[in-house]
């Protein structure tokens, strides 16, 4: 298990969390100041390294590539501001999105959510 410290991106947690997640094929789980990835199956083993390239590809897309590091460190992944000042970037309104409960996909769409949902039972 990995731990990823976000208390300098905070606003922007949810979103990492489920792009990493999607790119290194884990289980995310959000906390207050950080998330967590699991691997899919007890014997597999998430790669520190690819989780750093996701994390920085992430940040690059948005923009703020130059103003974090991402430093990796053991089993704990952290993101600091390079000028010691966090993200201040306004949060989406988390009770807007829905959330698959099975594979962790996200949306803001209710029913996207439901068909998205079906295909786990089909």
């Amino acid at each position: 298990m990995l731990t990823i410290d976000c208390r300098d991106v905070a606003p922007i947690k949810h979103e990492l969390s489920v792009y990493v997640s999607d790119q290194v094929s884990a289980i995310p789980t959000i906390k207050i100041h950080e998330f967590t990835l699991s691997p899919i199956e007890e014997e597999q083993t998430i790669d520190t390294k690819e989780v750093v390239t996701s994390i920085k590809e992430y940040l690059d897309s948005i923009g703020e590539g130059r103003n974090f590091a991402v430093i990796g460190h053991s089993d704990t992944i952290t993101i600091k501001s390079v000028s010691g000042k966090p993200l201040d970037r306004f949060a989406r309104p988390t009770e807007q999105m829905f959330s698959c409960a099975h594979c962790g996909f996200v949306t803001r769409y209710e029913v996207e959510h439901n068909n998205h949902q079906k295909i786990h039972y089909l």
